[in-house]
């Protein structure tokens, strides 16, 4: 007679100052959009050009790599945290360098030319990316829900750009802009496929932390090879907006969405998180003053709908 199964592991309780955590998370991140766009209209000094990608992005790193060399000297100290092989430094300068500088790069660029609510619903297809990424990689079947996902988040994706290219003068702006955000995205998604075995080996604090901080280096080694010292003579309203992307827009909504995490679970986070593009959108209009009409309602609407029906998984039927 074979033993009793064990008992299922009991569900994360769902609080509500959890759910705020994961929602002000889901918020806090998708602000980045706003005050890179933000940054991107303050006038430069006279005769000089407005700041640039490189610049920006580095201001943001300078502002947020403090708290990630702190977090990654706490996090190695820790009792019982494994001591890091040669493999292990390289596979996170390797992803340090795809998932937050390199990705970064891209969607910093592509904002110059496209609106936050365009850019956030580009960036919000990285899970469809990571399901073509593992079926390429790992053979893992493309199932017939994951087929109609990938169909429904790419048909809001195409409704909402179909509009913006329609009402744009410079319709090359929008196609440059979205291959840039489509580029950070698939990137982004490289970088969660290839570093689930690193984060498992050396824990999630310590892959953030460390990954960051490597990806601040290789932003200000970037300005300093391509820009001269007197670039960071900026308007004051630029070093603003690059203090609220380096805190607000990185720092807090890491540790929110770290401590959601731990209480209520990945799938409850990622549903939460679909207020990310909406909170983008709201924003961008008030904000911004960007349009907003059926088309953007529409796409946001599909696109979150696609997301939510691949990353969280119908419970089984039990009999």
């Amino acid at each position: 007679m074979s033993a009793p199964a064990a008992p299922p592991a009991a569900a994360p309780r769902i609080t509500l100052g959890a759910l705020c955590l994961a929602a002000g998370g889901a918020v806090l991140f998708s602000s980045k959009s706003i005050f890179i766009k933000l940054a991107y209209a303050v006038p430069g000094a006279a005769g000089a050009p407005p700041v640039d990608a490189v610049t920006l992005l580095t201001l943001r790193m300078l502002f947020s790599m403090p708290f990630f060399v702190v977090i990654g000297y706490f996090a190695t100290r820790r009792g019982g945290a494994a001591a890091l092989t040669g493999r292990d430094h390289l596979a996170l300068i390797g992803l340090g360098l795809i998932g937050y500088y390199f990705s970064s790069y891209m969607d910093f660029i592509g904002l110059k030319y496209i609106s936050a609510s365009l850019e956030r619903l580009i960036l919000y297809l990285y899970p469809t990316f990571t399901v073509l990424l593992s079926a390429l990689l790992f053979r893992r079947p493309i199932t017939g829900r994951l087929a109609a996902a990938l169909a429904v988040c790419y048909g809001g994706v195409a409704l909402v750009f179909g509009h913006d290219l329609a009402g744009s003068e410079v319709k090359s702006s929008v196609w440059i802009g979205g291959a840039f955000v489509a580029v950070s995205a698939f990137t982004y998604a490289v970088y969660l496929v290839t570093g689930t075995e690193v984060i498992a080996r050396v824990g999630a604090t310590r892959f953030t932390a460390y990954a960051m901080t490597v990806s601040s280096i290789a932003c200000i080694a970037q300005f300093f090879v391509i820009h001269p010292l007197e670039r960071l003579a900026l308007p004051a309203a630029v070093y603003g907006y690059g203090l609220l992307l380096g805190i607000v827009s990185t720092v807090l909504p890491t540790f929110l969405t770290a401590v959601a995490l731990k209480r209520i679970g990945a799938s409850q986070v990622a549903l939460i998180g679909a207020v990310g593009p909406i909170a983008t959108l709201v924003m961008g209009v008030a904000i911004l003053d960007e349009s907003f009409g059926i088309w953007q309602l529409a796409g946001a609407a599909l696109v979150i709908t696609g997301v939510l029906m691949i990353t969280i998984r119908p419970r089984p039927t039990t009999t």
